[in-house]
């Protein structure tokens, strides 16, 4: 997937339950188990802090096949099947207030739900993307202000040099500061061997996944005061790559390892880095070329929740390692996959 603005999305069917319900029964979707009347109960997020069965949330968010052309947008993913990014269950509680975050790839996906959970933490918050992925990011946009803080769009290819400097030059005459880096923006696209690998979609997947963390990082960080964080998406895939994803695992291996050594080397500083690692989201990358359309179905039935995770599960990783709550975390990789073992 082209998906240069973000990394791995719109919250769909069943998305709500009655504030005194933390279960409900659903008819139809992937929540109705056979014939004559029987249902199942599913567990549906009222907020981030209520207790829930992991393995039957989300549960009528099943995906069919589908395939959408170019990055994606959880606009058109919305048509299949609508990803959680917390718009009506991630709850704040100040752990952000009055800091400045940029985030890559915010408009959608795990980028977009990390940006919510950020505003409604306290924070002002920046957020790149594609420009062709307005219609998201505008979305996203209102729901930080909805949460009474300060956005800002920044549009842009961050395979270029000069987009990835001046995002961040942005960032910082437009937030007053900045005090959080989230290097989240990422393209993956499955290829079955590495003889059908052009040099191209190789040079393109290292220039979003990993110059762009390298270029922006770099740029940001004498921004940074002490007491700032930044934090990598890496993946699952660093640790147990897939025989159809092999550049682009080779991407996330690299931006956990950036992570780890930046850790050493901004320390002493007082900047923290750390990384998160998910496993398999439904966020737009996933059908944009992401996974083969005709795996969507089954896709996160190999994990030991046996099902999808939803951005939504990632924001409060983000959240804990961007709070002074970690303030003893460094060089860490959070793995939030619904359990895949790793090394």
């Amino acid at each position: 997937m082209s998906d240069r603005g973000r990394d791995v999305s719109v919250t769909g069917r069943g998305r709500r339950a009655p504030a005194d319900a933390f279960r409900v029964a659903h008819r139809g979707t992937g929540a109705w188990t056979g014939g004559g009347d029987r249902l199942r109960t599913v567990d549906v997020m009222t907020d981030q802090y209520s207790k829930q069965d992991p393995t039957t949330m989300y549960a009528d968010k099943k995906p069919d096949e589908q395939y959408l052309p170019g990055a994606g947008t959880d606009a058109e993913m919305a048509q299949n099947v609508a990803a959680d990014h917390g718009e009506d269950t991630y709850r704040g509680s100040g752990r952000l207030e009055g800091r400045k975050a940029l985030v890559t790839g915010g408009d959608s996906g795990i980028g977009a739900a990390v940006a919510i959970a950020y505003a409604r933490e306290g924070a002002d918050v920046a957020i790149s993307y594609l420009p062709e992925e307005q219609e998201d990011a505008d979305r996203i946009v209102a729901l930080i202000e909805a949460a009474g803080r300060k956005a800002v769009a920044l549009p842009g290819d961050i395979t270029s040099l000069e987009v990835c400097e001046q995002l961040v030059a942005d960032a910082v005459e437009q937030l007053g500061g900045l005090d959080i880096l989230v290097n989240n923006a990422g393209k993956q696209q499955n290829v079955d061997s590495i003889v059908d690998i052009s040099d191209d979609e190789f040079d393109e997947t290292f220039k979003t996944n990993v110059y762009a963390t390298f270029r922006i990082t770099k740029a940001a960080v004498p921004h940074l005061q002490p007491g700032s964080t930044i934090i990598n998406t890496t993946s699952i895939q660093a640790y147990a790559p897939s025989p159809h994803l092999v550049h682009y695992a080779a991407t996330k291996s690299t931006v956990n390892n950036l992570a780890k050594g930046l850790a050493a080397q901004l320390a002493p500083k007082g900047i923290r880095v750390n990384a998160v690692a998910p496993g398999p989201i439904w966020t737009p990358l996933q059908p944009a070329g992401g996974q083969k359309p005709e795996d969507l179905p089954t896709a996160g039935e190999q994990t030991y929740l046996g099902r999808w995770g939803q951005p939504a599960e990632l924001a409060p990783a983000y959240v804990f390692l961007a709070s002074g709550e970690s303030s003893y975390v460094v060089g860490e990789t959070l793995h939030v996959d619904g359990g895949m073992p790793t090394p």
